[in-house]
């Protein structure tokens, strides 16, 4: 089910100027804050309604499909990278420099998610940009830990030994021999920090430290539509749909990639 769910995002966001009836930023005097078309008032032209400028909500909410899944790709990849790389060094040289890393990831872990990240877009100033390296900052300590300890675990192994024996390097037991065995773990938690990355990018943008307006992003449009919560409860009630929806289909997709990838959940 969550796989099915994160197809048709991919798909939306993909084709979002083909399926969107309007252009996201596309204004319209004459209808600002119409009703979804089952409701009196409401209109075909606009299946979801409107906000408060007679933007089109169905159109912003397929055109924010595409940035949101996009910011959790980045941040992901961002941050896999630096914590595969982070976690191959400690689990291979151990001693002092396992413990520094480790110990300043701990350190990361400690505080709040959201206010670390908060701390670091205020340094960096506002921006999609900023808020993507704070969420990737935020993330980072869970792919160092996760590749450590996979790689402390295969270098017990058999093969490593005999990689060792016929001459192997450091670099070539890392990335030739280790880390395509340590795969597994890693794409299950790329795929439970999607859903993070959109979470913590959604709630940068509601308190303006992300995307900013007029972008379609689903976290600057709760932002925009909090003024409106008691007169138009559809201006908030989709944007924030499409989150849960998003982030429980990312997640489901990655228990279900657990469930695969380890043969002791396997019935």
């Amino acid at each position: 089910m969550g796989l099915v769910v994160v197809v048709v995002l991919l798909l939306l966001a993909l084709f979002a100027p083909l399926l969107a009836p309007h252009m996201p930023d596309a204004t319209n005097s004459g209808a600002f804050l119409r009703p979804p078309m089952w409701q009196k008032g409401g209109s075909a032209l606009y299946p979801l309604g409107t906000d408060a400028i007679g933007r089109d909500i169905l159109s912003r909410l397929i055109h924010g499909a595409r940035l949101s899944l996009s910011i959790g790709v980045a941040v992901v990849a961002m941050s896999m990278a630096v914590g595969i790389a982070l976690g191959l060094v400690a689990g291979f040289a151990r001693g002092i420099v396992e413990i520094a890393i480790m110990r300043a990831m701990d350190i990361v872990l400690t505080l709040p998610s959201l206010l670390l990240a908060i701390v670091v877009v205020a340094i960096l100033g506002p921006g999609l940009v900023n808020a993507m390296l704070a969420v990737a900052v935020v993330v980072l300590p869970h792919y160092v830990r996760v590749t450590r300890a996979a790689v402390i675990a295969e270098m017990s192994r058999d093969y490593v030994t005999a990689a060792r024996v016929s001459g192997a390097g450091t670099l070539r037991l890392m990335f030739s021999e280790v880390l395509p065995n340590c795969a597994a773990p890693l794409i299950v938690q790329a795929s439970l920090g999607v859903s993070t990355a959109i979470l913590d990018a959604a709630a940068l943008g509601f308190l303006g430290l992300g995307a900013q307006p007029p972008s379609p992003e689903w976290g600057t449009m709760l932002a925009d539509a909090r003024e409106f919560v008691l007169r138009a409860w559809w201006v908030v009630t989709f944007p924030g749909l499409m989150i849960l929806v998003a982030v429980l289909a990312f997640n489901l997709l990655g228990d279900g990639l657990r469930d695969a990838f380890d043969p002791k959940l396997k019935r």
